[in-house]
């Protein structure tokens, strides 16, 4: 009996370090292959993150350009329409006739010739 008595202690002792390297195995949580994918999901988050406030950063500066673009067509157009309020203004007979005479021109009908249309 004493020698059945000893392989049984022996037995529980190695059941006991067995469970000792299985507790300390079950220890870790996740393996270093897991890591690796999560530092490298981790990056990529980062990576995408960084590209979409880029991306924003150049559409608002974009739309900046735009807006100020359409500010200067908006007054050039009024110059324009100003002009030509001008121009219209500065070419009725009674302006080109009040200039001409400042510039000496007289109106004479032995001068004037009438064109007959073909």
């Amino acid at each position: 009996m004493n020698n059945l008595a000893k392989k049984q202690a022996v037995y529980s002792n190695e059941k006991a370090t067995v469970n000792r390297n299985e507790q300390s195995q079950k220890r870790f949580w996740f393996t270093p292959g897991e890591k690796i994918l999560f530092l490298l999901f981790a990056l990529i988050i980062c990576f995408m993150g960084a590209q979409v406030i880029s991306t924003q950063t150049a559409v608002y500066e974009v739309n900046t350009e735009i807006h100020q673009i359409e500010k200067n067509i908006k007054e050039q157009q009024r110059v324009n329409n100003d002009l030509k309020v001008q121009v219209s203004e500065e070419s009725t007979y009674e302006k080109i006739w009040k200039r001409a005479k400042e510039l000496g021109l007289n109106l004479s009908e032995q001068n004037v010739k009438v064109v007959q249309p073909q």
